[in-house]
């Protein structure tokens, strides 16, 4: 059966049940993600949908030249365009996310999956997921997290802790050590009092010009800049979170340092 014999108009004289129509790449080098959201959503939305796999370069090309559209997948509803997954959002009156909008989803993430493995390791050493330890978990956790998530595009992450990190705009290569120093610390904290020493003033080194760092951009400089802390390239607010993780680690570090010279 052709396109036109498939069309919005075609479907709607043979049908008056809650029925929409999708058309959706699905090639063998590529299955888009967006056409599977669709028709997800369409199907939450109680519609049956009637689903047209685009299933070649030639058929894609086909069915944009005979709708006038650039892109797929596109959804029909009672004959009429809706378009893509976005455009679906909008009809059904629900958000659409701004990929340029400030966030703290990623570090509400880290920090939340952080606290629970911390409860989880406590509860496997010592049988109750409340102790001093957890505290000490929880913020070694994150900063092996927030590493990873640094390592995972150094040029990235380091192009934007340029933008404040007093000590990497005098000396760009701190900037790249960062992340590698924060992770060293982290783990040498998970593992506890033999590594202190060892761990523990990188830690409150990093920590404590990470605090002077965000104090200055912030609250004396007044800056509306993005942190760094997750990684480059993302939006999250530079201010109270930031502030927050740099302190959390340079008091740790003393913490952890003072029960081991005791």
């Amino acid at each position: 059966m052709t396109i036109a014999e498939h069309s919005p108009a075609h479907a709607r004289a043979n049908s008056t049940d809650r029925r929409a129509l999708l058309y959706r790449m699905v090639t063998d080098e590529h299955v888009c993600p967006f056409g599977l959201k669709s028709k997800s959503l369409l199907a939450q939305q109680g519609y049956e949908v009637e689903d047209h796999p685009l299933r070649s370069r030639e058929a894609i090309d086909r069915f944009k030249a005979e709708h006038d559209v650039k892109t797929t997948p596109q959804a029909f509803i009672d004959g009429r365009r809706i378009g893509g997954h976005d455009d679906l959002r909008r009809h059904f009156g629900l958000d659409v996310a701004d990929p340029s909008a400030t966030s703290y989803a990623p570090i509400i993430a880290v920090f939340a999956t952080a606290a629970l493995a911390a409860l989880a390791m406590s509860w496997a050493a010592f049988a109750t997921p409340f102790t001093v330890r957890t505290v000490e978990f929880f913020v070694a956790f994150s900063m092996v997290v927030l590493a990873i998530q640094k390592l995972r595009d150094l040029d990235a992450f380091a192009n934007q802790f340029l933008g404040y990190d007093l000590l990497s705009q005098r000396w760009v290569p701190y900037a790249y050590i960062y992340p590698f120093a924060e992770a060293y610390a982290g783990i040498g904290m998970i593992a506890g009092a033999p590594f202190t020493p060892f761990v523990a003033p990188v830690a409150l080194v990093i920590g404590t010009l990470g605090s002077i760092s965000v104090i200055k951009a912030v609250y004396v400089d007044k800056r509306d800049l993005k942190c760094a802390c997750v990684g480059g390239n993302s939006n999250v607010p530079l201010g109270v979170i930031s502030l927050s993780e740099n302190v959390g680690m340079a008091l740790l570090a003393v913490w952890m340092l003072s029960k081991s010279l005791a």
